[in-house]
């Protein structure tokens, strides 16, 4: 892709789009959506077809969507469509664990029904979501809504980005003028280099094995968090399967050098790994369907604006899923992104202005920084098998569950009440 001015045909000025989102994935979708609700003019761009994104075959992927995050997507009418394939998380268990998968006898157990403030119901900490039903709903409301377009299959082969517009040329020769260009590409993607915004980024040395597990005892809505010598090991509850089997959506985080050589394993002693890492506290247990795996890297984007460009989700911030923050942490990303962009249309001023994206900056940055740093911290902290470590680590664990106000601070921050909440995220329209 060139980001240099094209010096070729200008761009057509007459009708620029408000919002120009390169990305079309559960980040992209989601703020295109939230910026066309909201009644910004929106361009959602990706270089394959939208409807493979929503093939409705079981992969076994899943998302966590907290409890803030609902909130978004009951405003912008998507979970009607996804609350049947939801699975509510009620309670979180953390433990250390050694090599045999059993979990130490110390342990930190969070109880949804903690964080409740007086007079307020119990609510789940957060719901796990297969991707396939969160794609198909948002691509049903995205194909109803008339202020999005649908660019697709197509591909951004040059930018130009000044103080007074944007542009982004496509491989089909069309030319698309807009107010402003959002980078959902991943973290992965190359808008961010392009615009020389740097970035940290390190590697854990660790990969992560998704699979779906099933098992003869009921989950009882209880996600597990246990932290092997390799790294964590979450275990997520997921709505029971066509023939009523009792499902769990797994996360297991093994050494670089020791994940592809489990994967290579003939099936009959994969499974034995993985029945031994899982424990017995569900009964028997089979790893089914699909296992997909990826590399554990932090990459953290110096700044998140540049001339009439924002980053947003994994293109900003891509964090380890020791917590399973990510996803939320670009949902709230979109929350605010939406909103400072209605009140300056609101007032006549330009969405895509320097201090438009200042503000919007300004309001992510401690969220962000927050969760990139206790993310970091707890993976460095329980990715090993050091005696005196996993002694501390359990003595802490054990600590917290003996005080009910920081065990009710750490469930709400997990639900995302704490802090200034944009308007999505506490369930009304900007």
């Amino acid at each position: 892709m060139d980001s240099r001015p094209s010096g070729n045909t200008p761009f057509d000025p007459a009708a620029p789009f408000d919002l120009a989102i390169v990305g079309a994935g559960l980040n992209g979708s989601l703020l295109a959506l939230a910026a066309g609700e909201a009644g910004l003019s929106t361009a959602l761009i990706d270089r394959v077809p939208l409807t493979t994104l929503a093939q409705p075959s079981f992969d076994g992927r899943t998302t966590a969507i907290s409890f803030t995050s609902q909130r978004l997507f009951a405003a912008l009418g998507v979970w009607d469509d996804v609350a049947s394939e939801a699975e509510p998380i009620r309670d979180i268990r953390i433990s250390d664990a050694g090599h045999d998968g059993r979990a130490s006898p110390l342990f930190l157990h969070f109880d949804h029904r903690e964080a409740a403030e007086d007079g307020e119901n119990a609510e789940p900490m957060g719901w796990i979501v297969e991707n396939r039903f969160l794609r198909a709903a948002l691509l049903r409301r995205l194909a109803a809504c008339p202020k999005v377009e649908l660019v697709s299959p197509d591909e951004v082969v040059e930018t130009e980005r000044s103080p007074d517009r944007a542009g982004l040329v496509l491989t089909s020769g069309r030319r698309i003028a807009t107010r402003l260009i959002a980078s959902a590409e991943g973290r992965l993607g190359s808008m961010r280099e392009e615009a020389g915004i740097g970035a940290r980024n390190w590697s854990y040395n660790q990969i992560a094995i998704v699979l779906v597990a099933h098992h003869a005892e009921p989950h009882r809505g209880i996600a597990q968090e246990r932290f092997l010598p390799a790294g964590p090991f979450a275990i997520l509850p997921m709505t029971d399967g066509p023939a009523g089997e009792h499902r769990s959506s797994i996360v297991w985080t093994e050494r670089s050098d020791l994940a592809p050589r489990l994967l290579e394993l003939d099936e009959p002693r994969f499974q034995a790994e993985f029945a031994r890492r899982f424990g017995d506290h569900l009964g028997p247990v089979v790893a089914v369907g699909p296992r997909w795996s990826y590399p554990l890297r932090l990459v953290h984007a110096e700044r998140y604006i540049d001339t009439r460009l924002v980053l947003v989700g994994d293109a900003a911030h891509g964090i380890h899923p020791i917590a399973g923050q990510g996803y939320n942490l670009g949902v709230r990303d979109i929350a605010a992104l939406v909103e400072v962009m209605v009140d300056a249309k609101r007032l006549g001023l330009d969405v895509g202005a320097a201090d438009t994206l200042e503000r919007y900056a300004q309001w992510r940055r401690a969220d962000n920084l927050t969760m990139v740093a206790a993310t970091d911290l707890l993976t460095r902290l329980f990715s090993n098998d050091i005696a005196p470590l996993r002694l501390m680590r359990d003595a802490g664990l054990a600590a917290v569950n003996r005080v009910p106000a920081l065990r009710k601070f750490f469930v709400r921050h997990a639900m995302g009440l704490v802090g200034d909440l944009p308007k999505l995220l506490r369930g009304e329209r900007p």
